[in-house]
């Protein structure tokens, strides 16, 4: 199998035989002796993962990313909520882009999909889980974390995040911080679950606000709702719909 396999029919770029090596691990945590002769090299395969990201998604148009669980099931109320969000966006001629796995974000590309919308799909190579859900019509494969985190940023205008883990909590929490020291623009972030959400915010304002660690402005650059078509308006609020003309 050669290093690069396209498929071009369905837009989908894959890389080689997956989950027998986690190259961020490597990158991180080299253990072979080599890693003053191997980092060059990983520096060109890292080049590589962004050019085909920015060839892939130039013209993607508006977009809003969906960052949810991988856990989440098709019997758990989420998982409609989070394919309702992807249909309405989808309606509206907005791409979705998530993280190309199961659960929340293969439920917001079912959406998008099942109404002819555009469905964008970020995998990560993982050991453990498939990354590439049937519902992705234009996706890309990636060997590296923060490659696939700067295409989330760099080709949406709005986000939606969904109940999850460390790994939703972790694009939460790096959006934010994109947004709150300006290094992108401020763009609406919208928390979906307001139950979910809840404590996490009380924490910030009881506890990070109050030491002065944040300033208040700053927690207005989220909005909780548990309202889709709220969720997705908000979202949308500051999308050029002439952008992708």
């Amino acid at each position: 199998m050669s290093e690069v396999h396209r498929r071009l029919n369905s837009g989908v770029i894959r890389r080689g035989p997956v989950k027998t090596r986690q190259l961020d691990r490597e990158l991180l945590r080299p253990d072979d002796g080599l890693w003053t002769q191997g980092d060059p090299w990983r520096v060109l395969r890292i080049q590589t993962e962004f050019v085909e990201g920015f060839e892939a998604l130039e013209d993607l148009g508006p977009a809003v990313s969906i960052f949810g669980s991988a856990r989440t099931k098709p019997h758990d109320p989420l998982f409609q909520v989070a394919y309702d969000i992807g249909q309405a966006l989808a309606k509206r001629g907005i791409a979705v882009i998530t993280g190309a796995g199961p659960g929340a974000m293969e439920a917001a590309n079912r959406g998008a999909d099942d109404t002819g919308g555009i469905s964008v799909g970020l995998g990560i190579e993982l050991p453990f889980e498939e990354t590439m859900n049937p519902s992705v019509n234009l996706g890309i494969m990636f060997r590296y974390f923060f490659a696939r985190k700067v295409m989330f940023l760099k080709y949406a205008q709005g986000f939606i995040v969904m109940p999850g883990g460390f790994g939703t909590f972790d694009e939460l929490f790096e959006t934010l911080t994109l947004m709150q020291t300006g290094t992108v623009d401020g763009f609406p972030l919208v928390l979906f679950g307001v139950d979910y959400w809840t404590g996490l915010l009380d924490w910030i304002r009881g506890t990070m606000l109050q030491r002065g660690y944040i300033n208040a402005e700053d927690l207005d650059l989220v909005t909780v709702t548990d309202d889709v078509e709220h969720a997705v308006a908000a979202a949308c609020a500051q999308i050029d719909f002439g952008m992708g003309a």
